[in-house]
């Protein structure tokens, strides 16, 4: 059972959040992490990106997509909004919408900032907006999660995230860290409750 972790990061703080979720979703035994990224866009033309990154996780493709077991996406908040990358992305999913691709599937979000009030809950309140178009199960981190109640950076109800300020170490901190395993493992957790040979996809 496949999650698929999709981001697009700039400076590499929301790409280490995608590493630890992954970490969190291997803990499921039923479940495996795929990550993937999405090319930057251009406001001179549509195809500049080569179709191999030169470096880090593969591009992600509609197929991988429509695959998933559940997903979970993330980017840098972009004043107060997802990047347009990924954006660009999820305009390209119609298709899934119309045949109920993702529907039933469970889903969650992650973000990074570079300010203390950046965007992040805005970040990942409108990067959940697509997913429940989709029909996708929308899952946070609840207050049972310790860290949730206790972070001083990063870490939310609504999902993952971590706050970098300009200048600082790149490392995210134990409980950013703990916050994002703990996303991927309830995302991976979901999907084997929801789309498990017992059960099939809830629709």
């Amino acid at each position: 059972m496949q999650i698929l972790v999709l981001y697009f990061s700039r400076h590499g703080s929301t790409e280490r959040l995608a590493r630890q979720i992954c970490r969190g979703v291997e803990t499921v035994p039923t479940a495996s992490a795929i990550m993937r990224t999405v090319p930057g866009v251009s406001g001179e033309c549509e195809a500049v990106a080569p179709p191999i990154p030169d470096s880090g996780p593969p591009y992600a493709t509609l197929e991988e997509l429509a695959g998933c077991a559940g997903l979970i996406i993330g980017s840098p908040t972009h004043f107060g909004n997802m990047a347009a990358p990924l954006k660009y992305f999820l305009d390209q999913t119609s298709a899934l919408w119309l045949n109920g691709a993702l529907a039933g599937k469970p889903a969650a979000a992650f973000t990074s900032t570079s300010s203390l009030h950046g965007g992040q809950e805005s970040t990942l309140l409108t990067m959940m907006l697509p997913l429940l178009h989709h029909g996708m199960v929308i899952t946070g981190l609840p207050y049972t999660e310790a860290a949730v109640g206790s972070t001083t950076s990063g870490g939310g109800p609504y999902g993952a995230s971590a706050y970098r300020p300009e200048g600082a170490r790149p490392a995210l901190t134990e409980q950013e860290n703990e916050l994002a395993r703990a996303l991927g493992r309830r995302v991976a957790d979901l999907a084997s409750r929801l789309c498990g040979p017992s059960s099939g996809p809830l629709r």
